[in-house]
């Protein structure tokens, strides 16, 4: 099947697109969304220009557009992207990272049931420990690139999500409950280095922006696409 892939540049995404290709479909578009405003309830924020770089880092085309990020009217701005996608690149569903939100799943399934297209989410209702682990054993490279939640501070941010990432983040969750995939928007990632890449992506600049003592992010201002 042809799939496009909602994509935020993040873990979730990323390798739902990997698990949907091994599934033996194709995926011949990404589709990103910039919110407009930093409360969407649809849209990754941090970094999300750089969806871009990582598709010409996988050779695929990408439908990148702007949103209103406004709760429920968002939901039209994926409609028409998905639209455009199924007139150019003739697609057949969509593939989505979705792993707990019932309130993102739904809407992006019914936004598919009206435009008769299958709505895939191979990570849905993942055991998140079983993800992560996956997630690192198949080399997926990725650093936390957005933090807002108890337990974390400017530290976290750049911190490559590898095996001792992942202790920490069980450590917070037996002491705060915060996610250990951070489904809970406890923390966001930025996707550097994978099977899904033909060249990975060399992070040459970036500034810690603090908004207080347990939420910020990483602004990345310059990179590079490099061999592997």
């Amino acid at each position: 099947m042809k799939l496009a892939a909602l994509f935020s540049g993040g873990k979730d995404s990323t390798y739902a697109i990997y698990l949907a290709k091994k599934q033996g479909h194709e995926v011949v578009c990404l589709i990103s969304l910039e919110s407009e405003r930093d409360d969407s309830y649809m849209f990754h924020i941090p970094n999300i220009r750089l969806t871009e770089k990582q598709a010409e880092a996988m050779e695929l085309p990408i439908i990148y557009q702007k949103s209103s990020g406004i709760k429920e009217e968002e939901l039209e701005d994926i409609k028409d992207a998905l639209i455009l996608a199924k007139e150019q690149y003739q697609t057949e569903g969509v593939v989505s990272g979705a792993v707990a939100s019932n309130y993102q799943k739904e809407r992006i399934d019914k936004i598919c049931k009206d435009l008769k297209l299958k709505s895939m989410a191979p990570l849905w209702n993942i055991d998140a420990e079983t993800y992560m682990k996956e997630l690192i054993k198949n080399n997926f490279r990725s650093i936390i690139v957005g933090i807002a939640a108890e337990g974390f501070n400017k530290s976290w941010l750049g911190r490559d999500i590898d095996d001792t990432c992942l202790n920490d983040l069980r450590m917070l969750n037996k002491k705060y409950g915060v996610s250990i995939c951070g489904e809970g928007g406890e923390y966001e990632s930025f996707m550097y280095d994978c099977s899904l890449f033909k060249e990975r992506i060399m992070i040459i600049e970036a500034a810690k922006v603090m908004e207080n003592k347990n939420t910020g992010k990483l602004v990345i201002k310059k990179t590079e696409l490099v061999n592997k």
